[in-house]
């Protein structure tokens, strides 16, 4: 009897080491597995990289190891439809799966869409989705509110053991625009790009129309440094040139219709641009390029009598600039157009510039075979910093930017955010954002725009390395933290200024209606109390005359709002640039 008990320990004893040695062996295949899924993608495509292949493998082994407690789970992440995100949403989440295990579905939709989703997850504290990249305009928001994970505080705790040590935030170029007036990250920066202007590199430089604008206008045609300048090359192609090539051109580009798209033509910092606001960067102080006035953390109003600029002398010049070149000059239909109708005018070639447009297209305007780009390769056209206004002042804001951020929610259950989280950081790893930024061309880490292959690609790209490489970047930002909600404060723009362009009120009207239905909100979001740090707080109205004869914003109206155009040469700026100036 004890010869058959101890048989049939030993038996069971052999058992559970033959059964721990198979399990040791498919964990030990597993991450064989996981690591030759790495290099077959740092090999074939996450090449450029600022890493070496053994430091992007070793990056790798990291993401592996840490996503070891979630292999399995299913997560969901959304983001706004760009080129960027759709290299995330197909290769990247792909990349991920098969690397860490972690399952990822990437929605892509539309921006307005993106903030909708956002207020839902805001409201009912329910988990919608597990990570937005949503725009760092939402800083002012996120901040108040206290539903998003502050992110520095969660990479040194409650994150720590799935943040990468290798992330080096201090490389990201839109730090600053994630970060809170508390000194701390709320937002994580996924992509970027500028609100520049545009214009045919080509046509500027023919003699003969040089010649003919400097007889017309006494000065030199070039890249406009005032909207005096912008308007004349406006006229110039328009009333004066008309056609090139046997083709109608036009002197400016943009659209008009009465579309959630057109509040962002103005909370893009247009106002800012006109020179409504006061000088400071990243956003004014204390009048921002909303007209938002803030004193003492606390939004006190956007109307000229409560001390803001949103209804002042400036931004009502821009307001009716916008509307008269919209009208003058730009091409048939461009005033029914919304954002996204607009974006291929471009690229037919008839168009001389635009003030207004985002480098985040410029992948679709280096298309061999367009009408906008040589047979070499080499763009016919060129961006530059963007005209600025006559009320704009040395030490302002000169135009936006747009930094699509990785947000995480405190609604989110915490293994789901964690395993968001990596895969945030997977996406904008040095591992992966060189080949990303080529594809995308919105570059977030300064380590690669200023790498070689970016050196060699520059002449292609029409000036986009020049500018994040030179210290004239700092001075196109986002919408900062004087807004306290973007999305209740953001739909009353298109809604207040597309009544104006459609000719339903004067210019007057639609900026002093926009003004008080801002401090309606402001006053709303107030009493609610819902803010828990830096809510509203309203001045008293005063007569517009006692802030407007003070210094700063808002600024009393201009004798002259057209002073004499000024230009400069576009090959001087980019040498200015090179050599690390601001010109």
């Amino acid at each position: 009897m004890m010869t058959a008990e101890i048989r049939s320990k030993t038996s069971r004893v052999g058992l559970l080491v033959s059964l721990t040695t198979t399990l040791l062996m498919l964990l030990s295949t597993s991450a064989i597995a996981d690591m030759a899924a790495a290099k077959k993608w740092v090999d074939s495509e996450f090449q450029p990289s600022t890493l070496s292949k053994a430091e992007q493998m070793k990056e790798m082994e990291w993401f592996i190891n840490a996503a070891k407690p979630f292999k399995g789970m299913k997560i969901k992440v959304v983001s706004e439809t760009i080129p960027t995100h759709e290299y995330e949403s197909k290769v990247l989440a792909k990349a991920f799966t098969e690397i860490t295990g972690i399952e990822v579905t990437h929605d892509l939709i539309q921006e307005g869409d993106v903030i909708e989703k956002l207020q839902i997850q805001m409201q009912s504290g329910e988990n919608v989705f597990d990570a937005y990249i949503n725009d760092s305009d939402l800083i002012g928001t996120h901040f108040r509110y206290g539903h998003v994970v502050n992110l520095t505080d969660w990479m040194a705790g409650e994150g720590k053991d799935v943040t990468l040590p290798t992330l080096d935030v201090d490389d990201f170029m839109g730090k600053s625009f994630t970060t809170g007036p508390d000194g701390k990250l709320y937002q994580l920066p996924d992509q970027q790009f500028a609100n520049l202007y545009w214009f045919r590199y080509d046509w500027f430089n023919r003699d003969d129309l040089k010649q003919q604008f400097k007889k017309l206008y006494g000065y030199e045609l070039g890249v406009p440094v005032n909207w005096s300048a912008y308007e004349d090359i406006a006229e110039f192609f328009s009333e004066h040139v008309r056609e090139i090539d046997g083709k109608a051109i036009y002197g400016h580009m943009d659209y008009g219709k009465k579309a959630p798209d057109l509040g962002w033509r103005f909370t893009d910092a247009w106002l800012s641009m006109a020179g409504a606001g006061d000088k400071g960067i990243p956003n004014g102080k204390p009048v921002d390029e909303w007209g938002i006035r803030v004193e003492d953390c606390s939004r006190v109003g956007a109307s000229v009598s409560r001390g803001g600029a949103t209804n002042g002398p400036a931004a009502k010049y821009a307001l009716r600039k916008y509307m008269d070149w919209l009208r003058k000059y730009a091409p048939p239909g461009a005033l029914g157009m919304d954002f996204y109708q607009s974006l291929p005018s471009l690229a037919k070639g008839n168009v001389a510039q635009q003030i207004f447009w985002y480098t985040a297209f410029t992948a679709s305007m280096v298309e061999e075979g367009t009408p906008v780009v040589n047979d070499d390769g080499t763009p016919k056209w060129r961006m530059a910093p963007s005209p600025h206004g006559p009320y704009w002042e040395k030490g302002m804001k000169l135009g936006y930017q747009d930094a699509g951020s990785w947000t995480l929610f405190n609604s989110t259950p915490v293994d789901r955010r964690k395993a968001a989280w990596l895969f945030a950081q997977f996406c904008v790893s040095k591992s992966v954002s060189l080949k990303k930024t080529h594809v995308g061309l919105t570059p977030i880490r300064d380590s690669d725009i200023r790498h070689e292959s970016f050196t060699e690609r520059a002449p292609k790209l029409g000036g986009l390395v020049e500018f994040y490489r030179s210290p004239a970047r700092v001075a196109w930002t986002p919408t900062g933290t004087n807004v306290p909600d973007y999305p209740k404060l953001a739909q009353l723009w298109w809604q207040n200024i597309g009544e104006a362009v459609a000719g339903e009120v004067t210019v007057d009207t639609a900026m002093d209606n926009l003004a008080r239905e801002q401090d309606k909100v402001l006053q709303r979001i107030a009493r609610s109390k819902a803010q828990k740090v830096c809510g509203p707080k309203l001045n008293e109205e005063r007569d517009e005359a006692y802030w407007l004869n003070k210094p700063g914003s808002p600024k009393a109206k201009l004798a002259n709002e057209k002073p004499q155009g000024e230009t400069v040469n576009y090959d001087d700026l980019i040498e200015a640039w090179r050599a690390g100036k601001a010109m």
